[in-house]
């Protein structure tokens, strides 16, 4: 199989000062794939994994954005500046006032489970048929409703004061930029974020992504086709479930097939050769085809051409 017409994830890590679509576009001219995305905007101040979805894989780009995340965030209190982070404008500098780990901790703690965050104006989010940053950099600002986020965990991991550095483990649609503001509000100082780091996307690891100098560096993509990861990888969490050689092509038309005892709610589907189809919905004893993946085929004695 061509490089081109290849499919599957590759985990890189985004380095400090480029964007995520700077990557992407990076990516695509060293692949040579026709269809190259990423699994989740990283801050260009910020580094740390950033999925980049290859072929068919961008068809589960949806699903990316549902997987939970993992921070290692470094907060300064005492600043606050109109982007909740240091790239901004000084609005305020406050005295820090002493602070404990035990303190610290007992803060933090009330930042845990379902939250209400006020979305930030230098974010990508919609407003009149324009992102909010851009209408913030022309020095407008409109109102924004909080949303109900959640943060399954927080870790302090050390504290030398003005700053401090957390382990965030959040739901989709977290800002941590926010988090760190709402921290230092909480602490009577205010506070923002002077660095970020993305540890971890659902299953793929900063441990285990391509080094951001070996992506920079690259002339070629030969050594990064080598460590593509499996189309099916961003979705692992779903149960899986093997269709019977003779429902293949009706699944592949569009077409609900008959599975007893099939799982209720979304499932992997795969053909008797272990060839991955894409996501199913399981009901009632029937898997109906939710998205249709063409990267790896079955092979002919399974489904005919």
């Amino acid at each position: 199989m061509s490089h081109a017409q290849r499919s599957g994830v590759l985990s890189v890590e985004k380095g400090r000062g480029v964007t995520s679509f700077q990557v992407v576009a990076h990516l695509r001219r060293l692949l040579r794939a026709p269809k190259v995305g990423h699994g989740g905007t990283l801050d260009p101040d910020a580094s740390g994994v950033l999925p980049i979805l290859i072929g068919e894989a961008t068809k589960l780009t949806p699903y990316l954005a549902e997987l939970d995340k993992e921070y290692l965030a470094t907060v300064t209190l005492g600043l606050v500046t109109d982007t909740q982070d240091a790239s901004g404008a000084v609005l305020e500098t406050r005295a820090v006032p002493p602070l404990t780990v035990a303190q610290l901790r007992t803060v933090l703690e009330g930042f845990i489970g379902d939250i209400a965050q006020v979305p930030p104006m230098y974010s990508a989010l919609h407003h009149g048929g324009k992102r909010l940053y851009e209408i913030a950099r022309a020095g407008g600002e409109v109102e924004r409703r909080p949303r109900r986020v959640r943060v399954h965990a927080i870790t302090l991991e050390s504290l030398a004061l003005p700053r401090f550095t957390m382990r965030v483990h959040c739901g989709k649609g977290t800002y941590v930029r926010t988090l760190a503001a709402d921290v230092g509000e909480a602490l009577g100082c205010g506070g923002a974020l002077s660095a970020l780091v993305r540890t971890r996307v659902g299953p793929y690891d900063l441990a285990a992504a391509v080094p951001w100098a070996e992506v920079r560096e690259a002339r070629d993509g030969a050594r990064l086709w080598e460590r593509l990861l499996p189309v099916d990888s961003p979705i692992q969490g779903f149960p899986a479930v093997t269709l019977d050689a003779s429902v293949v092509p009706a699944f592949l038309h569009g077409r609900a097939v008959p599975v007893p005892g099939a799982a209720e709610g979304p499932l992997r589907a795969y053909a008797p050769d272990g060839a991955f189809l894409g996501l199913g919905l399981g009901r009632g004893g029937a898997v109906k085809p939710e998205r249709l993946l063409h990267a790896d085929p079955p092979r002919p004695d399974v489904l005919p051409g």
